[in-house]
């Protein structure tokens, strides 16, 4: 049975490791061709392309025989809480969150919603002073701004390393959208007239990269489940803590929604621990609702480490320390 040594995947493009992948998992070249549905040729020709990334990394056939028996680590993830982006504020934190996955390198990126705030589809503010002059556009701007923020310096670094004739940097970026995306939605539900006018596509986060997926749709990477927020109960509120949220899914969640951080562990019948995570704050600005000690909670995102089989090591990281370490 043929075998590839998959630390070689850390130097190849992502379907280069989906070639990697199906001849470690069919046998052959040949038999990993006829299960993508491709030549053999195409199949040999991207893994000799990652090979050859690798030994221009320095990366030799002698590390690879040693590392062979060495026990892998699972996908890493960072998870990106609600950025909440709207007018008038400094993106600035998002450019050095994006430096840290390029000098990371989670496998993926997800972002758990409400990416994008939409203050002028607000109902709850409707009619107040806080309301007036509020539009929809620099809404749609705004969180362009905060887009373009976070993925340039993985964009940069793409562009130096194929120049360098390196290989890029490619996450497989994951989208869960949140309640303030859905504001668009509702918006046109609740006004005929605006179909057409008003859409989430205005957002352009395919666009940009993203794999959207729609408002509390659960998305599972490697046995852990993502979504805005997990609901609980015959009304379908969300989980008032991740205590709550383990209880009710039994499984390990990550949801944002709620301002700050909670965690909750718990352990399956064959001793397994499974987390769940509710952290739903990655913006600097403070919210006027919450008051002067609401507005005192956790701010960051995650990395999730060794991620398999639902069971993962994390590690919270706060704006405080992105803002001091680059």
């Amino acid at each position: 049975m043929q075998v590839i040594d998959p630390r070689i995947k850390e130097w190849a493009t992502e379907r280069q490791r989906e070639y990697i992948d199906a001849v470690n998992k069919h046998g052959s070249n040949q038999k990993a061709a006829e299960a993508l549905g491709l030549s053999r040729r195409t199949v040999d020709k991207g893994i000799n392309l990652a090979k050859a990334a690798a030994t221009r990394a320095g990366y030799s056939s002698e590390q690879a025989s040693r590392k062979t028996a060495e026990p892998r680590l699972g996908p890493k993830i960072l998870v990106l809480p609600d950025v909440q982006a709207k007018p008038g504020t400094d993106f600035g934190y998002l450019g050095k969150i994006g430096q840290y996955a390029v000098d990371k390198r989670p496998d993926y990126i997800v972002c758990i919603g409400d990416f994008a705030d939409m203050p002028s589809l607000s109902s709850y503010d409707r009619g107040k002073k806080s309301f007036e002059g509020r539009r929809y556009r620099a809404d749609v701007n705004a969180t362009h701004d905060a887009m373009e923020a976070f993925l340039m310096p993985i964009v940069e670094h793409n562009r130096r390393a194929t120049k360098a004739g390196k290989p890029e940097y490619q996450p497989k970026m994951i989208m869960t959208l949140g309640n303030h995306e859905h504001r668009i939605v509702r918006a046109v539900e609740d006004d005929a007239k605006l179909d057409g006018v008003l859409s989430v596509d205005d957002l352009a986060y395919s666009a940009y990269g993203w794999t959207v997926y729609p408002f509390l749709e659960v998305v599972e990477i490697e046995g852990i489940a993502f979504s805005h927020y997990f609901q609980t109960g015959v009304m379908g509120r969300p989980a008032t803590s991740a205590q709550a949220q383990l209880n009710k899914k039994h499984q390990s969640c990550i949801a944002g929604h709620q301002q700050g951080l909670q965690i909750a562990t718990g352990f399956k019948a064959n001793g397994q621990m499974i987390t769940s995570i509710i952290a739903g704050s990655c913006y600097e600005h403070d919210e006027d609702y919450l008051g002067p000690q609401g507005n005192k909670h956790w701010r960051g995102f995650l990395m999730l480490h060794d991620c398999r089989d639902g069971s993962f090591d994390p590690m919270f990281v706060s704006l405080n320390y992105i803002n001091q370490r680059y």
